[in-house]
């Protein structure tokens, strides 16, 4: 059995995804359903695409009631073994809103973990050029190409 974990460098914490769901795991991605960690008003549940290539996944946020309330994409670098994957969260975040709207976020995140030395040079350039291609999807209208691979899972 795969175990998926997540690192993260803000707060410093390294969390075994036990509740996650794999519902497809192959050599180029891992698709996964999920219910919040913490009670959220906004969202309850989701499912997510770890692209294991491609240092990206998209997930699909929902709201309570069902209805999408964003696709969230992190940037991560894997980590991955025979029995376990460990997805260093490299911070950067985009949310593509239902209406085409782009957010980027906590890029002040990235900039300060790499000058506490919480993450190395590489990982700061993998980042940065990991938003970079990500962005050129989105502004190229390709994004719903890339996530179209949670389009088959609808979450809890």
């Amino acid at each position: 059995m795969i175990k998926i974990y997540r690192r993260r460098y803000i707060p410093d914490q390294l969390m075994w995804l036990k509740d996650d769901e794999i519902l497809l795991a192959d050599d180029e991605k891992i698709v996964t359903k999920w219910t919040s960690i913490k009670p959220r008003p906004d969202f309850s549940h989701g499912i997510s695409c770890y692209f294991l290539h491609k240092n990206y996944k998209i997930s699909k946020f929902f709201k309570h009631d069902g209805s999408l309330l964003y696709h969230y994409c992190d940037i991560v670098k894997p980590e991955i073994s025979e029995d376990k994957y460990i997805f260093h969260d490299l911070l950067v975040d985009v949310l593509v809103y239902p209406d085409g709207a782009v957010k980027v976020l906590d890029l002040d995140e990235l900039v300060a973990a790499y000058e506490g030395r919480l993450i190395s040079e590489a990982g700061l350039l993998c980042a940065l050029a990991t938003l970079d291609g990500l962005l050129k999807t989105i502004y190229a209208g390709a994004f719903d190409e890339a996530a179209k691979v949670l389009d088959g899972y609808h979450g809890q």
